[in-house]
């Protein structure tokens, strides 16, 4: 699949090894060609941070769990939209919660977009699909 933005990575921040899993089989069923990172709790979701500083590729787009333990996605979120130089980045909440008030939370603090994440595989390939149209070919990134 020929798209812009293919030589940044997807970030993908998910602690729990079953949604992550279904994650990276619906990317590569997709044919992704960007590079997939992987963050397995918010401390490290955060660390990219000091390593975009450096000078390493920011992600295309970031796709963020909520419900994670050390730091928890709102805290990951608030983070990266309040950094100067990554607030920019777009960032997909990807979660199981579908609460009013997680909802809230994340659109005011600068989620791009929430999604609830389908249990089916099928309607994961469906999101998948969406993401990689969307954030990848449809959206023009500054």
């Amino acid at each position: 699949m020929l798209t812009e933005n293919t030589n940044n990575p997807i970030l993908i921040v998910e602690d729990n090894p079953i949604d992550l899993d279904l994650t990276l089989r619906a990317f590569a069923a997709k044919k992704l060609s960007n590079p997939i990172q992987v963050a397995r709790d918010g401390e490290e979701a955060l660390q990219y941070m000091e390593r975009w500083e450096q000078g390493e590729p920011r992600p295309v787009v970031i796709l963020l769990d909520l419900n994670m333990p050390k730091v928890n996605g709102l805290e990951v979120l608030q983070k990266i939209k309040s950094h100067p130089d990554f607030k920019t980045i777009p960032i997909v909440v990807l979660t199981t919660s579908s609460e009013s008030s997680d909802l809230q939370s994340a659109y005011q603090s600068g989620a791009n977009s929430y999604i609830v994440k389908p249990v089916d595989f099928e309607k994961f390939l469906d999101v998948a699909n969406l993401i990689d149209l969307y954030w990848r070919i449809i959206n023009k990134p500054l």
